[in-house]
């Protein structure tokens, strides 16, 4: 079966990381800089950085409506940490959300300065052993809509969610060796890639 290509959105974050996880999981993977590029992809991460910027990068180059048709193509999304909030319908404290494509509300920042980085082992459902989870200055999913999967919570907090082709966690998995959360991600791009080739 040929690979999959899997883009990482280029405007902020912990790229080169993301990449080299979603390689180590058995996917192509390539910075996406310009919105021309998602063409040539079957799956898209938004990674962490600060969400009001990356929203406002977003808007700059013409990715919000290209992001939104490429999800409502069939193509999954994953979001990381800032990458969440930009997926969200709702953000706390702020009108307008950015992609607006999640049925979550998102607080940001949620852990207070006195936890703003931590790291922990989180079990994650549909993966077998614990995953290594860094927190940094994290947010957290405060509602999630009936159609939405929670993968795992932390002090009873959801911090990873699925809603069909959507993916997002609170914490950056892309810092660690354990690239089992983008093994999981590439396999919803490999299922969604296989039922348009159904179709």
């Amino acid at each position: 079966m040929s690979k999959v290509k899997i883009g990482v959105l280029a405007l902020q974050g912990a790229v080169a990381e993301h990449i080299r996880s979603l390689e180590l999981a058995g996917a192509d993977s390539m910075a996406v800089k310009r919105v021309e590029q998602l063409d040539e992809l079957d799956g898209l991460v938004i990674p962490g950085g600060e969400s009001t910027t990356i929203g406002k990068l977003m808007r700059k180059y013409g990715f919000i409506e290209r992001i939104r048709e490429f999800h409502a193509a069939g193509r999954p999304l994953f979001g990381t940490c800032a990458g969440l909030i930009v997926l969200a319908k709702r953000i706390e404290g702020q009108e307008e959300s950015h992609l607006g494509l999640m049925d979550i509300s998102v607080a940001r920042n949620a852990f207070g300065r006195q936890r703003e980085s931590f790291e922990t082992d989180l079990p994650i459902k549909g993966i077998d052993e614990p995953v290594r989870a860094v927190f940094i200055r994290a947010p957290l999913i405060r509602e999630a809509g009936a159609n939405v999967e929670v993968l795992a919570t932390y002090n009873e907090e959801m911090v990873t969610a699925r809603e069909g082709r959507l993916l997002v966690s609170s914490f950056h998995p892309e810092l660690t060796d354990d690239y089992r959360l983008h093994e999981y991600f590439a396999g919803m791009v490999r299922e969604a890639r296989s039922g348009e080739a159904k179709g």
